[in-house]
């Protein structure tokens, strides 16, 4: 019963293990990916809004929608996740732009690329969650623009907000917003208005749709919490533990009880058949020796059950009344009586334990000779 105990406490631990599904895990931290793991591209469409700092003091209207500051483009990017929180863009932005002079629709084609590092406040703030919908991405870095129509190079920093919605595992929808703040020859012009602050460099404003491509494996596998799961194990064995002594203290009462309690053995059938029949015995007319070693097969087997059970045993003689006289046969029944009794003894039978009887001639059997016998028999 202990065992059984043992064995359905362990199967009840393992089904509260396979009920928890997995084992805990840190909110805030994974396992490292290889290096070609978390990559993704981007592509999106953008609506431009240009501030240069040739049109200080133009008195020029400040909307991002306006006809000769504003201009679609296209933007290109390549990046990686170096944790779910942290990672770098190339971005490649541009093709039309707008040099503001007077408020004069001045075209300039140009491009930037910049180098981005990515926040991913989402991840940071609130854990790691791979079927999260949104991401908050706030990113910053600096590069370099080309105005292509004046041939001229410039420098930039730039900053802004990228919101990702996943739709599938590979796949998001972007919406972007940011800053270009460049150099004052992005658009071809320079001015020098280092200390009025928004109007000493060109600013180029943006907002864009877009989408993100995940390459490759684009999750991250969450640490164990080592503390939490020693602390479910200790948990566990205690509840094990505790179930066993409980398997302890039933094995020792029922030890008491079959303790106090005698065994009772229930005789089969048969067996108390065979020792309630008198077994017989046989001998030739007027001798007392046994006519036949057979019959003393059925003598072992109930010796040994009286021997076994500290029985008593009943050796009772017989002669026919067809011969002999009755006081022949009654000295002839006795000494066939005590012929056997002298073989149980040989067979282990204490002779305490045995007591003979002898009826003398009789003619209970048919054919006659069948009561030329010795019986034996268990008596209580």
């Amino acid at each position: 019963m202990k065992r059984l105990l043992i064995v359905l406490a362990l199967a009840g631990v393992s089904m509260t293990s396979m009920a928890q599904n997995t084992d805990p895990v840190q909110k805030y931290s994974v396992a490292t990916n290889s290096f070609w793991s978390n990559w993704f591209i981007q592509a999106g469409a953008e609506w431009n809004a240009w501030y240069s700092n040739e049109e200080h003091g133009h008195n020029l209207a400040r909307s991002p929608f306006k006809k000769f500051r504003s201009s679609p483009s296209a933007a290109l990017a390549i990046g990686k996740w170096f944790t779910p929180g942290i990672g770098l863009r190339t971005k490649l932005q541009g093709v039309w732009g707008k040099t503001v002079i007077d408020g004069k629709n001045l075209d300039n084609k140009y491009w930037i690329l910049n180098e981005h590092i990515l926040f991913n406040l989402s991840n940071m703030l609130c854990g790691y969650n791979p079927d999260r919908v949104w991401n908050f991405i706030p990113f910053a870095g600096g590069g370099i623009g080309r105005t292509m129509t004046n041939d001229l190079y410039s420098m930039d920093l730039s900053a802004g907000i990228l919101n990702e919605f996943r739709v599938s595992k590979k796949v998001a929808v972007n919406l972007e917003i940011g800053w270009n703040r460049c150099e004052s020859d992005i658009d071809g012009r320079d001015a020098d208005y280092q200390t009025r602050g928004w109007d000493t460099h060109d600013n180029n404003l943006y907002a864009e749709v877009g989408l993100t491509f995940n390459l490759g494996k684009a999750t991250w596998e969450k640490t164990p919490d080592v503390d939490a799961i020693k602390a479910l194990s200790q948990s566990q064995i205690d509840a094990l533990n505790a179930q066993l002594n409980d398997a302890n203290a039933e094995s020792a009462r029922l030890k008491d009880l079959l303790a106090k309690k005698p065994e009772v053995v229930e005789t089969p059938q048969s067996v108390k058949e065979f020792i309630a029949t008198p077994i017989s015995v046989f001998f030739d007319i007027n001798k007392t020796e046994i006519a036949s070693q057979k019959d003393l097969v059925n003598v072992r087997a109930l010796a040994k059950y009286a021997k076994d059970n500290s029985s008593n045993l009943l050796v009772t003689g017989y002669a026919d009344s067809a011969t002999g006289t009755p006081a022949i046969n009654q000295s002839l029944s006795e000494r066939r009586a005590n012929q056997v009794a002298d073989e149980l003894v040989k067979l282990g039978i204490d002779r305490d334990k045995i007591k003979t009887a002898s009826c003398g001639g009789v003619n209970d059997l048919s054919p006659i000779s069948f009561n030329r016998r010795a019986t034996v028999q268990v008596t209580e």
